[in-house]
């Protein structure tokens, strides 16, 4: 059964409940990873559009975790924002694969919130088998040319991705 904090549910009750979904290699970085590390800040991201998702993403959010490029591709579990989105450190650091020369403490371009581990499935919800279900043929992540690291998730379609692992939402 899913479960959700008494603060969480009152906060969900003041605003409207956002959704979400990261993609991720899982040699990079796993559900796994992110279940040992227990919480994590989402740096890395250098697309515009997917950063301005990172900085509208809330306390208390839920995102799908998505790994992708290794098979089987598909939805591992679920996270929860802890953090909203601040300047990206890697962005600073000349040693990093993500640093940016044009980006400045004063002005930072890259975004990162924080995610923590909610939930691990008991098996991947493939890609082949998000395609199959009728209810979920609108959702970004099924569109033709859908490249985008981190996108929007409608409350109906993360219900029904977390119903089809075996879980449920409160």
């Amino acid at each position: 059964m899913w479960q959700q904090d008494t603060g969480e549910e009152l906060h969900r009750k003041t605003r409207n409940m956002k959704y979400w979904l990261v993609k991720t290699e899982s040699s990079t970085y796993s559900i796994d990873d992110l279940k040992k590390d227990k919480k994590t800040h989402w740096h890395g991201v250098r697309n515009y559009q997917a950063r301005n998702f990172l900085k509208d993403m809330e306390l208390g959010d839920l995102v799908l975790f998505y790994q992708s490029v290794n098979e089987p591709l598909g939805v591992s579990g679920v996270a929860k924002v802890v953090k909203i989105a601040y300047p990206d450190p890697s962005q600073f650091e000349k040693n990093s694969e993500y640093y940016e020369e044009k980006s400045s403490p004063k002005e930072p371009r890259w975004f990162c919130p924080d995610l923590k581990f909610s939930r691990k499935f008991k098996e991947i919800i493939k890609l082949a088998d998000l395609k199959k279900e009728k209810d979920l043929m609108d959702m970004h992540l099924l569109k033709i040319g859908s490249r985008l690291s981190v996108q929007p998730v409608t409350e109906k379609e993360f219900d029904k991705i977390v119903k089809l692992a075996g879980n449920e939402r409160d």
